[in-house]
């Protein structure tokens, strides 16, 4: 599965355009005025997009760049919310913006909208991909009874990455989550799990830390660098794919197979419609790490 996700000739042209014309009417060069205000409408906007009111999050966004036509961050959320509101005029003017105040922000905002554009043409598949050593297995954890033991949705994604693993024998095995029942953490019961079906004990690397699926995409290709990966088949189940395929390209790892546990799959099969895409473009800016608050 591909995850490079090019802007159109036609993207590239007005945004080509739009720039030469923010240069000629000095856009590209505009001082950023401080405001005392511009942290508490950053703030506020964070939380509307927390809540599900975009529209809101957006407009104090504008609020915010009239005040301070250089905060590349209220520019590049600007960028992202605009592409989810299918807003392409506003998408292009912040991300011509950007690219006068901060062009690696600018590039890396890029990446983020392929990156959702990648997963959400993602489908589900219960087939595992083959792949060599420098690719490696990477199986997200899901919430641990309170004894410590595996929930059912868990075992069905081990189920599915024991099959990945026997498929691709050299692959590194990465089993990531946190969240501790009974002082027992989620990956913790993961590599037990796999260890008890078989798998050698060597293959798997544990990742303990992380809470949340942002977390597991940024302390897995941590963790997949060091073991000289730099690829990776993500494992979860099917209503969770996308938006772990999204954190995990943000994140800087290439996603090579989406490999996912059977149950709900015929209904995960149609791309999402746009206000389920919602989780996807609120994961992918955490991924990216701009700030919640300030």
């Amino acid at each position: 599965m591909s995850t490079v996700v090019k802007i159109s000739r036609h993207w590239k042209l007005w945004v080509a355009t739009a720039f030469a014309a923010a240069t000629i009417t000095g856009l590209s060069s505009a001082p950023a005025i401080a405001a005392p205000e511009t942290d508490a409408l950053y703030n506020s906007a964070q939380r509307a997009f927390t809540d599900g009111d975009d529209t809101a999050g957006r407009a104090e966004l504008r609020q915010l760049i009239a005040a301070d036509p250089a905060d590349a961050e209220a520019l590049s959320l600007q960028a992202i919310w605009s592409h989810y509101a299918n807003d392409l005029p506003a998408m292009v003017d912040a991300l011509v913006r950007l690219n006068a105040v901060d062009p690696a922000m600018a590039q890396g905002t890029n990446n983020v909208l392929g990156a959702i554009g990648a997963a959400v043409a993602t489908l589900p598949n219960p087939l595992p991909s083959i792949v060599g050593p420098r690719t490696g297995i990477v199986v997200l954890g899901y919430g641990l009874l309170p004894d410590g033991s595996l929930r059912p949705e868990l075992v069905n994604r081990l189920t599915a990455a024991w099959l990945q693993a026997v498929a691709s024998p050299l692959s590194p095995i990465v089993v990531t989550g946190g969240n501790p029942q009974n002082g027992i953490t989620e990956a913790e019961a993961m590599r037990a799990w796999l260890v008890g079906t078989g798998l050698p004990a060597s293959r798997i690397n544990v990742e303990s830390r992380a809470g949340s699926t942002v977390q597991n995409a940024l302390f897995s290709t941590e963790m997949l660098r060091n073991l000289g990966a730099n690829s990776a088949v993500v494992v979860t189940s099917p209503n969770h794919i996308r938006r772990a395929v999204a954190d995990f390209i943000v994140a800087g790892t290439q996603v090579v197979g989406a490999t996912t546990s059977l149950e709900q799959l015929v209904s995960q099969l149609p791309p999402p419609a746009r206000q389920a895409q919602r989780g996807i473009y609120l994961d992918a800016t955490r991924t990216f790490q701009l700030a919640t608050a300030r």
